[in-house]
């Protein structure tokens, strides 16, 4: 019975210390498991936010390509807007006028007025091409809110657009009672004296311009509003880069018709002319 007894003790305390033994493993065991399921969840986690960052990467590498795509494949025009209706304005108003002299005057090409069309190529580079696109993109950009956004709807659009079509009422208005007729056609006069006329006094250009274009202004300004009326009314609802191209388009055929009106140096200047070779003879300086 005793020995019974004491066999029981010593198995119960084997037991104990067996568990004891054995705990700090199995602790041991559960901290390096939890610790590598941490560890796998980190890996996880970083490839996750590796592969983000690539898609996102290849994302903004297509947003360029596409952009730069884009880019390529816009137009000079579009590109280049000023240059081009500069290259445009140019061009036009030389060939407006050659052709006046050409089909209509039956000049041979060794009798072109040259310095005629001087008076076209100047005033086509430096008011048509470069002052007015400043007055009709730029400043009519600030003084018209609507603008570049009214010009870039669809005509469906358009129709809709109160304002748009406001502010496109009064862009014609500007244009047709206050820039043609007060700085247009005084420009044109005064551009044409320089390169025809005696004198080499910038206020006897302006002076002589101004003069001529009071005595042409009934017949030039009737002129002026039956063509640009009708147009301004197309060119202010187009598209930015394409509104001062079809401006100068159009204005082919008013240049054509101030070339055969206005163009070459009419009798009235013939006693300004004699005067000039007068006083060079005087001075010395004829030849």
């Amino acid at each position: 019975m005793l020995a019974s007894s004491m066999l029981s003790r010593r198995l119960i305390s084997n037991k104990s210390s067996s568990f004891w033994l054995r705990s700090p493993n199995t602790l041991g065991l559960g901290v390096r498991r939890s610790t590598n399921n941490n560890a796998a969840k980190e890996a996880v986690t970083k490839s996750e936010s590796s592969a983000q960052s690539k898609t996102n990467a290849k994302a903004s590498e297509q947003i360029v390509s596409s952009a730069d795509a884009a880019a390529g494949s816009k137009s000079f025009a579009e590109s280049n807007p000023f240059l081009f209706q500069l290259g445009v304005a140019t061009t036009k108003t030389s060939a407006a006028d050659i052709m006046v002299q050409v089909v209509v005057d039956r000049k041979k090409w060794d009798e072109i007025d040259w310095k005629r069309n001087a008076v076209f190529v100047v005033f086509g580079f430096a008011y048509l091409g470069g002052f007015q696109y400043w007055l009709m993109v730029n400043k009519f950009g600030k003084w018209f809110p609507t603008r570049h956004r009214f010009a870039n709807l669809p005509f469906a659009e358009k129709l809709k657009d109160t304002a748009g079509m406001i502010d496109a009422a009064k862009m014609v208005a500007f244009d047709v009672f206050v820039h043609l007729p007060l700085i247009y056609f005084p420009s044109y006069y005064a551009c044409r004296e320089i390169v025809t006329g005696t004198s080499w006094n910038p206020l006897v250009w302006v002076k002589d311009g101004c003069t001529k274009y009071w005595n042409n202004k009934d017949e030039d300004l009737l002129a002026m509003i039956k063509l640009w009326g009708p147009s301004d009314c197309i060119q202010f609802c187009m598209p930015i880069h394409m509104s001062m191209p079809f401006r100068h388009m159009v204005s082919f055929f008013w240049t054509a018709y101030v070339s055969f009106t206005r163009g070459s140096v009419k009798e009235e200047d013939g006693d300004e002319m004699s005067q000039l070779k007068r006083r060079l003879s005087v001075s010395g300086d004829s030849a």
